[in-house]
């Protein structure tokens, strides 16, 4: 019987999983998909190179993160195969202040795309059943204008 695992001979298709293409917001630069990193690593699971507990390793505030602030998908990990992922949505930028690193939904995005002039988004996959967790996309957003100073006006000499 041929395997229907990703990455083994005669293995057939990957299992379908939404990342960039159906989760991408219009507008966003400098993508970068890890689907190929993500094919790599489930082949040295499947071929006994690597072992699950190397893979399904995702730390708790990452689980907490997928539990409350997550959003579910409609692909099954690639590991248990029982659980449906979850995406877990962070963003970094010099612009963010003490919103950088904080977890935002897809829907905040759009409008933070349009306050901030440049700000990188990560989106990573989280199984909240096995701990499966990988890197799914990265990609950079806003309006690509240099911030406004945001502190105090200067004062003109009289």
């Amino acid at each position: 019987m041929q395997s229907r695992r990703p990455g083994v001979a005669g293995g057939g298709q990957p299992p379908a999983r939404g990342g960039i293409q159906g989760g991408r917001p219009p507008g966003a630069n400098s993508v970068v998909d890890y689907g190929l990193a993500r094919r790599a690593t489930l082949a040295s699971v499947y071929a006994g190179h690597t072992t699950v507990a190397d893979v399904c390793d995702a730390h708790p505030y990452l689980l907490r993160a997928a539990k409350f602030h997550g959003e579910p998908t409609e692909d099954r990990c690639p590991i248990c195969r029982r659980s449906l992922l979850t995406h877990v949505t962070y963003v970094y930028g010099d612009e963010l202040g003490q919103y950088e690193g904080r977890v935002k939904q897809a829907r905040e995005l759009a409008e933070m795309a349009t306050e901030y002039g440049e700000f990188r988004v990560y989106v990573v996959e989280v199984c909240q059943s096995c701990e499966w967790n990988h890197l799914a996309s990265s990609y950079v957003l806003g309006t690509g204008q240099p911030a406004a100073r945001r502190g105090r006006r200067a004062r003109s000499s009289q």
